[in-house]
């Protein structure tokens, strides 16, 4: 059974395509059955550019305790970064 539990949201960045770097312009995340992960559902995350076509996309499907352990990792390395003073204070 679909879950229909989805969001697109503006976004910038870059990701690396089958054919090249691509400028990232929207992020769809979506707990659903995935494409090829072999769970009944995934969290599924990708990055896009509808702009430039099938190509300018990166797709991600992870399990719960994957997509927990990137969340913690990413904000662990930003933790770190603002302590470090990389990061500029927000206005």
């Amino acid at each position: 059974m679909c879950t229909m539990i989805a969001k697109q949201v503006a976004f910038e960045g870059s990701g690396k395509g089958r054919d090249d770097w691509f400028e990232v312009r929207q992020l769809n995340v979506s707990y659903d059955h995935p494409y090829h992960a072999r769970d009944e559902h995934a969290l599924n995350i990708d990055f896009v550019n509808e702009s430039q076509g099938p190509g300018a996309r990166v797709a991600v499907e992870l399990t719960p305790e994957a997509a927990r352990k990137l969340i913690q990792t990413i904000n662990d390395i930003l933790a770190q970064a603002e302590a470090a003073g990389h990061i500029p204070a927000e206005k």
